[in-house]
């Protein structure tokens, strides 16, 4: 009998690197919100929060935390969508602003944890948090950072796939196929 425990963060990095890359799409003028917002509820967000859950059940505090936050961001951010497509609360580019800019900080907490997980990880919020820099700069003043923001963030759901895959191909192959790097602090 295999008593294996599957690794969740496979669901919550394709979760976060899908709606990350719609998200993305949708920046650069090439998509609407139907598939962002539909995606941010079920993918990014739900799936992403189970995935979370399931990384507590597990003892990772990091995954928990990464995984339960940005899947609540991402409902967040649906709601935001919805309120302004319905006319019930209107959030202007600075109430965005204030919101991305919280997560930006949250982001930060992550970047400084990521130095104890490994490169990938490590590179992934590096982006990520160069992106919300970027975002924040553009809802604040300078929206011209909006489309650099968005190729630069498509980068960091490209990494976030890829640590999926990394763990995905690397448990099926028995070895290590995509590698992940060292941890850049600790042993």
């Amino acid at each position: 009998m295999n008593n294996k425990i599957a690794n969740p963060a496979v669901v919550g990095l394709a979760g976060f690197g899908l709606t990350t890359l719609l998200l993305q799409i949708h920046n650069l003028g090439l998509i609407g919100l139907g598939p962002v917002v539909a995606m941010g509820f079920i993918f990014g967000g739900l799936a992403q929060m189970i995935a979370g859950f399931n990384e507590q059940k597990m003892g990772n505090n990091f995954g928990y935390s990464a995984f339960v936050a940005y899947g609540s961001f991402w409902i967040g951010l649906g709601i935001i969508f919805i309120l302004n497509h319905f006319g019930i609360y209107a959030s202007n580019g600075t109430d965005v602003g204030y919101y991305l800019l919280a997560w930006t900080f949250y982001t930060l907490i992550m970047l400084i944890a990521s130095l104890w997980v490994h490169m990938a990880m490590f590179v992934t919020f590096a982006l990520l948090f160069v992106g919300f820099i970027l975002l924040d700069l553009s809802h604040f003043g300078f929206p011209q950072l909006q489309k650099l923001a968005a190729v630069e963030l498509i980068f960091c759901a490209l990494a976030a796939w890829y640590m999926m895959a990394g763990i995905i191909i690397n448990d099926l192959a028995g070895k290590t196929i995509l590698p992940m790097g060292k941890r850049l602090m600790g042993n």
